[in-house]
């Protein structure tokens, strides 16, 4: 079972459906379990494979409920292994699988960003920093494994957790090519007339569109271009404000959720990530798919990993928007480069298709699968989770497992 809180659009919500529609049938049985059954997401993935709340559960008692709803969907479909995607859902799957026994599957923590930045986030109070940092510190020791989407987010997961490297299984994600590659040649019917810029995600302090819209307003060889920003978000109006002040409000556009946004990528001139910490830029990997010059930030962790500098991307110093007007420049300036580095990205995009990573992944499940046969059958509490998964280690031996 892959946890989340919803589908709502997003680099997490993305990946599980890839792995909802591309794991092999044959050898996994993936089932979805969401908190809430809503986001944009949910229509392409087989309803009947989707486990949530009957009612839909918000604000201060939809998060105290949260593990208590874990729990009864975890008792209901009996997973052998069960993945919880982020810092949050990690914490609450910690919380839920606490009281479950021998009925507690193996679980897998998978952390797809910087936990110091976002716990950072969450609160400027430091009692309240303290308490979220132990409870994360102890739901990730207490995981049988922890997964990370990238090389140096792993590192960092074990330096901080004080956990053996070989605890941590990295995995990048998956970008689905071929729809990539159709969905960007359809027509962009609300296109800006004068050549833009792109970015792409949540409207959030994480994500650093302040620091673009700065850039991009001294920017010289960026005069005469939009910006367009794709994504929704609670800092919306204070960008809008930001874009006026500087300037530009006429040439930023906040054009908001886009199911197709590599539509809005392929005919970009430059797409910027200007993030200040990331752990895997889905939307670097998919800018890079659509043949766009790509500029991310050196970040915590993953866009360097992605885009290597020179080769099939251009990297910055991060949270500094100097160092973006000085990217702007030279890719804006120098078309020949911009060249080399969409040809190089293109290639290198070939390094997170959906398919290879989708496999790699239905690999780790089993491998996991039969870690958890081989705990169940030593350990004196895992007694009766052996019995119930019996079944499963002869689905397991015969190619036919159910996770």
């Amino acid at each position: 079972m892959l946890l989340l809180g919803s589908l709502s659009g997003g680099g997490a919500e993305r990946v599980a459906v890839n792995l909802m529609n591309r794991c092999d049938p044959s050898k996994v049985d993936l089932t979805l379990g969401l908190l809430k059954r809503t986001g944009p997401y949910l229509a392409e993935i087989d309803a009947r494979r989707v486990a949530a709340p009957a009612g839909a559960r918000t604000g201060f008692f939809g998060a105290v409920l949260a593990p208590f709803d874990i729990a009864r969907t975890v008792r209901d479909l009996r997973p052998q292994v069960l993945m919880s995607f982020g810092m949050g859902i990690n914490v609450l799957a910690w919380l839920a699988l606490r009281g479950l026994g021998g009925r507690r599957p193996l679980w897998i923590c998978r952390e797809d960003s910087n936990t110091d930045a976002e716990i950072a986030n969450l609160t400027d109070n430091s009692l309240g920093r303290a308490a979220a940092g132990w409870a994360v510190r102890r739901a990730y020791r207490s995981a049988d494994g922890l997964l990370a989407v990238s090389r140096d987010l792993a590192a960092a997961l074990a330096r901080r957790l004080a956990v053996p490297p070989g605890r941590v299984t990295v995995i990048y994600n998956p970008i689905d090519l071929a729809a990539i590659s159709r969905s960007a040649s359809e027509a962009l019917a609300d296109a800006p007339a004068r050549p833009f810029v792109v970015a792409a995600g949540r409207l959030t302090h994480q994500k650093g569109h302040d620091l673009l819209i700065d850039a991009f307003a001294v920017s010289g060889a960026a005069r005469g271009m939009d910006l367009v920003i794709l994504g929704e978000g609670p800092l919306e109006s204070a960008l809008r404000a930001r874009a006026a002040s500087a300037g530009v409000g006429e040439r930023v556009r906040f054009a908001g959720f886009q199911a197709n946004p590599w539509a809005w990528f392929a005919r970009a001139r430059l797409f910027v990530l200007p993030s200040r910490w990331e752990g895997f830029g889905n939307v670097v990997a998919e800018a890079m798919a659509c043949g766009v010059p790509t500029l991310v930030t050196d970040c915590d962790f993953g866009p360097r990993e992605q885009a290597i500098h020179g080769h099939s991307g251009w990297v910055v110093r991060a949270g500094d928007a100097g160092a973006l007007a000085r990217g702007l420049e030279v890719l804006l300036s120098d078309p020949d480069l911009a060249g080399r580095l969409a040809a190089g990205g293109r290639a290198r995009a070939a390094d997170f298709d959906a398919g290879a990573i989708a496999a790699t992944y239905t690999d780790f499940f089993l491998r996991r699968a039969g870690v958890a046969a081989d705990v169940a059958a030593t350990s004196p509490r895992g007694a009766a989770r052996e019995r119930r998964r019996s079944g499963a280690s002869a689905a397991l031996a015969s190619g036919r497992p159910e996770i």
